[in-house]
């Protein structure tokens, strides 16, 4: 593509969106209002998707002056793989970089948006792309999920700013939840409600029956959208949410929490049922973090396999699995060990009998965290 085509493509792109896998802009409006003065005078990159129709590009460069940017960059990969970054086959990957509006009509034209050529591919992974990422102060995207503890690694390891789009179960990796309970990464002010919804394109270019959940595909006005369950704005600049007391109504009693059976702590499997007055460990569901306070709480572990901070006390190897009827499932407890476990049968689905006819069944995956207000 020539520079006279990419700046065609820069006027036409907003009216034909039939080409991207993108982030609708009313949830980046919806977040981004919440930062307004972490922009001012910062360098904005935007490295993991097609700038000529981001709508991240589109928010910043619309919102230049009002932020008070110094410059906003943003790259596009070329595409070889329709997974990757975008929908995109772009014969050759560009970046653009934006310093406000010369001629004062308040509108980002295509003669006042720089494009530049990429000698490579413009992977955020190569030579290339890190140079621009240095340059930055502030990264806002979102970054494709497969590749996503990488991604992640690489702006810790440059000490960058940054508001990216992931899975809510990304902060379980292992390379990420350090970093939560460090409290260098939280989540962002605002939930996708429903799921985060991205357009896809024309439906004459995608087939709603052969995507991955086509249950959350639909098509309004003859476009393609597909809704994305479990999503969560990543972040490390503060935000006023962040600081929200959670308010606490219950009151423990051991009648109504339960202790699990490989943890120090108790069970509590609704955030609204905290309990005020409980000085241990309490083990909640991992959307916690979309309440999390860390002037009211602190994280101090996470039931994993691999153990993150507090450790399960007891292993399962000898029981086995079985189901409701008491029928085995031929597997061992082995698979259920570092999973937070009570004792008892469940109301539904399997769960384990040791060879004296214990029982013991397995939750979701909780975060352990204190009250500490209480602990003084």
């Amino acid at each position: 593509m020539t520079r006279n085509e990419t700046t065609r493509h820069l006027h036409s792109a907003k009216k034909a969106k039939n080409d991207e896998f993108y982030t609708q802009l009313s949830d980046i409006e919806k977040e981004l209002k919440n930062y307004k003065r972490s922009f001012k005078g910062k360098v904005v990159l935007c490295n993991c998707d097609d700038p000529r129709v981001s709508n991240f590009f589109h928010y910043f460069s619309y919102n230049f002056e009002k932020l008070g940017l110094k410059k906003l960059i943003s790259t596009c990969y070329k595409n070889q793989d329709r997974d990757l970054f975008s929908r995109n086959d772009s014969e050759q990957a560009i970046y653009l970089i934006y310093e406000g509006d010369k001629n004062n009509n308040n509108v980002p034209d295509p003669d006042e948006i720089g494009i530049q050529f990429f000698e490579g591919d413009g992977d955020f992974r190569s030579d290339e792309a890190i140079e621009l990422l240095k340059q930055a102060d502030i990264v806002v995207t979102n970054p494709p999920f497969s590749l996503f503890r990488e991604y992640v690694t690489q702006l810790v390891d440059y000490k960058k700013q940054f508001l990216i789009i992931g899975n809510l179960n990304a902060m379980k990796y292992g390379e990420i939840y350090p970093y939560f309970q460090a409290n260098k990464i939280w989540f962002g002010a605002t939930m996708f409600n429903g799921g985060a919804t991205y357009f896809m394109g024309s439906p004459d270019l995608y087939d709603p029956k052969k995507m991955s959940n086509p249950k959350n595909a639909y098509i309004k006005d003859n476009k393609l959208y597909w809704r994305v369950n479990g999503v969560r704005w990543f972040t490390n600049l503060d935000h006023n949410k962040r600081h929200e007391e959670l308010v606490l109504y219950k009151t423990y009693s051991s009648n109504d929490y339960l202790n699990y059976d490989n943890y120090d702590a108790i069970e509590v499997s609704k955030v609204v049922e905290i309990p005020k007055d409980y000085k241990g460990v309490m083990g909640v569901p991992i959307s916690f973090m979309d309440k999390y306070n860390p002037d009211q709480f602190d994280i101090v572990g996470l039931s994993m396999k691999a153990g993150f901070g507090l450790e399960s006390n007891k292993f399962y190897d000898s029981y086995k699995e079985v189901k409701q009827d008491g029928t085995p499932t031929g597997s061992s407890g082995k698979k259920t060990n570092g999973n937070p476990m009570l004792v008892g049968k469940p109301k539904k689905g399997n769960y384990y009998l040791d060879e004296y006819g214990n029982a013991a069944y397995s939750l979701f995956d909780r975060l352990f965290v204190v009250n500490k207000m209480l602990q003084h």
